[in-house]
């Protein structure tokens, strides 16, 4: 049984529709890529599933159990946890602080949080606002993980970041992988760097699934027709 089942997925922003058909599934443990150009709909598809945008139609399967009236507050407690575009970091909270207001109980805590992102202990005491945007992405991830969440969702996390930095991102990510049992949801524009991690992917061209399969039978040809500028 897949852990995350969309089908059928349709949704508006007033009267303006934006997703016209999405289907996905991502299972326990597995690394899912969500890719397509921009404005295509996959920030919306996260906003769905993690219930801060309502589907006007189709399902949304989290864990057997269909999660589709639950609030947005209801799902990140059933294990929804979502590293959004753009950090949002409580700037005028601490590195620790911000890391505890999202805190529940399990096998993510500051320690272990800490021992991904070295940088986040050595700056524990900082306020948030004063922290790189590289820092800041760190923290971003370090707060979802301390909601112990079953599925991870990260929008855009290496966006805008120096290379360095990018490196340091895409290695936790691996780590993640490799070391539990974590499902991964990536939206990223970096082909070379998914294909490192992702087990499958699944592409959104205009409000639509378009494109489904193993990352590795992503070819030139899907690229350059759903991809490419």
């Amino acid at each position: 049984m897949s852990l995350l089942t969309l089908s059928g997925i349709e949704a508006f922003y007033g009267p303006s529709q934006a997703l016209f058909g999405v289907d996905l599934s991502l299972e326990e443990g597995e690394v899912l890529a969500l890719m397509g150009r921009n404005g295509m709909g996959k920030t919306t598809t996260i906003k769905v599933i993690c219930r801060m945008l309502r589907q006007s139609s189709g399902s949304v399967t989290f864990d057997g159990k269909d999660i589709g009236a639950l609030a947005s507050h209801k799902a990140a407690q059933a294990g929804v946890g979502l590293v959004p575009e753009g950090r949002r970091c409580f700037p005028n909270l601490t590195v620790h602080e911000n890391l505890i207001a999202a805190a529940r109980p399990g096998e993510w805590d500051f320690k272990r949080v800490a021992e991904l992102f070295p940088r986040l202990e050595e700056r524990s005491d900082q306020m948030a606002a004063s922290l790189s945007g590289g820092e800041q992405q760190m923290l971003a991830i370090g707060r979802a993980l301390m909601t112990n969440p079953r599925l991870l969702i990260l929008d855009e996390a290496t966006e805008g970041l120096a290379p360095v930095v990018r490196q340091d991102i895409w290695a936790a990510i691996a780590r993640l992988k490799a070391e539990t049992s974590l499902a991964l949801l990536v939206v990223d524009k970096s082909i070379r760097e998914l294909s490192t991690i992702a087990d499958r992917a699944v592409i959104i061209e205009r409000g639509r699934s378009v494109w489904a399969d193993s990352f590795d039978k992503l070819g030139h040809d899907v690229t350059e027709r759903y991809l490419g500028v």
